[in-house]
């Protein structure tokens, strides 16, 4: 095709890939291509995608004649949106000299991207607008066909060894230039100055484009990244958007608002108090979305590992250096961790409370272990001990502390709101753990604290200055700022750049997390002995399960309380494996907190590891009052996480106890009224026959008398008033009511008429064998839990 008509397919074709932005076109639905149950289909696509395939050389065919191609701003994230409503630059230098303001009659504003931008631009977003496409089958989402082209274009354009390939051209001696600026459409506020761009810079003063490739193409790996990370973590709230906001752009702020009534375009502007809220996006990331900001997070720590040792000489330095080794030394500090922060912050405050958020904890996990991904590997060893966080990562540590500090903290309150006998929670505690208690870590980021707290000796200006240039330079291609020298300041800088002057830090290490910590512990503690008692009323129970058990025709569970746990289901080595994991999990606490053994013994006392008399666990926390018990906080929470519980059982007379779940309902009605007719109707013979003292009163007495619930009527006054007729013995049928039962004497008449008996003889066996059974009760067991038989 011509250039002309490829012009008009591109957006089209692009769409037809990634569906569309609201969603209604599904397009391929890379997300749920896998190779497993579509192989053909899955190759092709890939194919067609890669970085070297035919859709990436319609691109840079495309991009060679510097076509450009609108992209709605409504469909960015909402604080792009809203601040580019209210003609505000965002920091980011994606969106300079792109941004579009309608002509008379338009429908909104609009970036013009150039076809790598714009392809780029809609496979990124395409994780966030296609997440509620129809799925048929189980999909795992790393071994999608989305998820492998993103591990492959960060492969490409990130490359942690050699520089970027140039991109495939038809004339062989041709290169395809970088995009030229563009003056902006409408004037614009900005965030920060903008600078003269570095690559531009290295370009400039390189006798030869073509001397160094990477030169030439270092934007395409800027803008992908600037794409992703602008796409997949650039929601926060209205909040959290003002406090990152330094003073002066809140004074430009306050101009644009007091002079836009002079203002007139061809489209009404948005009022302040509409793009205020626009900020407030309802976002929700999904954990396929957290896996791929994983993948993106692990790359980066490789392709930011892979930069080449400095040279000793600083001139021979300026000279040598690439643009992809610059990029590689501030990829991280200045396009990933501030929105990464936030969007953790986000995950840890509004992730559900279950398993899930086990992919949100890895991928922080990832981001604090950047040793993971540097390319000396730890030597082999037949002990897998931990190895030693080397000190050449105490300035990332430092870089990061709020990383490491502030969301452990967030941690931690959501782990004390969780149930600790899952085993999948106690796995997300024990990694966390496991994490920072690798030697030398914690000593790193008490150290990162101390400089924090140091007292501030620099002149303000400067202080000033320094705090608010990581937010302020919008991109690396800014001049870098003057090299600082001062651990402090670094650490200082890096703290009120992401969460403002006036932040108020809780140290890690001080007596309130220290308290955190400790209740952790406790909860620990407290979910250990509940996983040990499930473990003992398991094995009791399968242990008293023999094949005729199952064929009682009283059901046990008639008067249990006992209530189930996933334990349960899954079985005693997963019950073993919580365990193991919470130890484990203490221990570490125990290293990093540097917690005591006397504060240990102290901590399992309050949790009362001692069982009373009959072997079960003891009653939640209470307080005892003229009124009775009353539950504290700590009692509240172990009832709600199913730490400890009260025995409630039904205490009142059994016949008027409510229809279970395993009961006929229709049948214990019923069998409640031929029951009742029975026992008023012989009343007085079954009175005469539990008198007597040979066997046929023991036997009446044992069979036909309940002395507990006696005993009880006794007492109450509650009890007395409900079931005062039904003291004296009586017949109780509720029994057959029972599925169980019902199951049981199906199968027999079944396994009777295999061997000819019919009906009436079957009856007749039953008959016989339930009178052997009650004489030998008689005899054995009489006075001696009389009613759980």
């Amino acid at each position: 095709f011509s250039l002309k008509e490829l012009h008009g397919i591109f957006p089209w074709l692009v769409e037809s890939i990634f569906g569309s932005l609201d969603g209604i076109i599904v397009g391929w639905n890379l997300r749920c291509l896998q190779g497993r149950t579509n192989p053909n289909e899955y190759s092709v696509a890939l194919d067609f995608l890669d970085p070297s395939g035919p859709m990436m050389k319609l691109v840079y065919k495309l991009q060679a004649e510097e076509y450009r191609y609108d992209f709605p701003v409504s469909y960015l994230p909402g604080p792009v949106k809203a601040s580019i409503q209210e003609q505000v630059l965002p920091e980011c230098s994606l969106y300079h000299n792109k941004v579009q303001f309608p002509s008379s009659g338009g429908l909104g504003l609009n970036l013009a991207l150039n076809p790598f931008e714009y392809y780029m631009f809609y496979f990124a977003i395409s994780l966030i607008t296609q997440k509620n496409s129809p799925v048929t089958h189980h999909v795992s989402p790393s071994n999608s066909a989305y998820f492998i082209l993103v591990d492959t274009y960060l492969k490409c354009f990130l490359p942690t060894e050699g520089s970027v390939l140039p991109p495939p051209s038809s004339n062989p001696g041709g290169a395809i230039p970088s995009p030229t600026p563009r003056s902006p459409a409408v004037p614009f506020s900005s965030y920060g100055m903008h600078h003269t761009s570095l690559l531009k810079r290295h370009i400039a003063h390189q006798p030869s484009v073509n001397a160094d490739p990477a030169s030439q193409e270092i934007w395409r790996s800027e803008t992908l990244l600037q794409i992703f990370v602008e796409m997949w973590l650039h929601h926060y709230s209205l909040e959290m958007y003002q406090k990152m906001q330094s003073p002066h752009v809140k004074l430009e702020v306050l101009h644009y608002r007091l002079s836009i009534s002079s203002k007139h375009h061809g489209s009404p502007a948005q009022s302040s108090y509409q793009a205020l809220h626009a900020y407030q996006e309802s976002f929700k990331p999904t954990e396929e979305h957290v896996l791929v900001v994983r993948l993106l997070v692990k790359h980066l720590h490789a392709f930011s590992n892979s930069l080449k040792p400095e040279p000793l000489s600083p001139s021979a330095h300026s000279h040598t250096a690439s643009p992809l080794e610059e990029f590689k030394r501030v990829v991280i500090p200045r396009f990933v961790q501030e929105k990464l922060y936030i969007f953790l912050q986000h995950c840890f405050g509004h992730w559900p409370l279950d398993a899930s958020f086990r992919a949100v904890l890895e991928m922080w996990l990832s981001y604090l272990q950047p040793w993971r991904y540097a390319p000396e590997k730890p030597p082999q060893s037949t002990e897998p001990l931990p190895r030693s966080v080397s000190e050449k990562w105490a300035v990332f540590i430092q870089e990061n502390l709020l990383m490491y500090t502030k969301l452990f903290v967030g941690f931690l309150n959501r782990a004390l709101r969780t149930d600790l006998v899952s085993p999948k929670n106690a796995l997300m505690v024990f990694r966390v753990a496991k994490v920072f208690a690798q030697p030398n870590l914690a000593e790193m980021i008490l150290k990162g604290e101390q400089l924090f707290l140091e007292p501030e000796l620099v002149i303000p200006h400067r202080q000033h200055r320094l705090f608010m240039s990581p937010t302020l330079g919008g991109s690396f291609l800014s001049s870098r700022s003057p090299a600082v020298t001062d651990a402090s300041l670094k650490v200082k800088s890096h703290v009120y750049s992401l969460e403002g002057q006036d932040f108020q830090y809780k140290q890690m290490f001080g007596t309130e997390v220290r308290n955190l910590v400790l209740k952790l512990a406790q909860l620990i503690c407290q979910a250990q002995q509940t996983a040990k008692s499930i473990s003992d009323h398991s094995a009791e129970t399968m242990a008293s399960q023999s094949f005729f058990s199952w064929f009682r025709f009283t059901p046990s569970e008639m008067n249990g309380s006992y209530t189930g746990n996933d334990l349960d289901e899954i079985g005693q080595d997963s019950i073993k494996k919580t365990d193991e994991y919470l130890e484990k999990a203490l221990e570490y606490l125990c290293q990093i907190f540097k917690l005591s053994e006397a504060q240990l013994t102290q901590m399992m006392m309050k949790c009362g590891t001692a069982q009373d008399e009959n072997g079960k666990k003891q009653l939640p926390d209470c307080i005892a009052s003229e009124n009775g018990l009353i539950l504290t906080a700590l009692g509240r929470y172990q009832i709600i996480n199913g730490l400890r519980r009260f025995e409630v059982q039904y205490q009142g007379d059994t016949e008027l106890q409510p229809i279970r779940s395993y009961e006929n309902a229709a049948l214990v009605r019923l069998l409640f009224r031929l029951s009742s007719v029975l026992n008023e109707r012989f009343a007085d013979q079954m009175e005469v026959l539990c008198s007597r003292d040979d066997f046929v009163g023991r036997l009446c007495r044992y069979h036909l008398t309940n002395p507990q619930l006696i005993q009880k009527i006794r007492y109450s006054p509650v009890v007395r008033d409900r079931t005062s007729q039904n003291w004296g013995p009586r017949i109780s049928l509720r029994f057959l009511a029972s599925y169980r039962t019902l199951i049981s004497l199906l199968m027999i008449y079944f396994l009777a008429s295999w061997f000819y008996i019919g009906p009436i003889g079957c009856t007749f066996i039953i008959l016989i064998a339930y009178f052997l059974y009650a004489v030998i009760m008689t005899f054995f067991f009489e006075g001696w839990k009389p009613h759980e038989h």
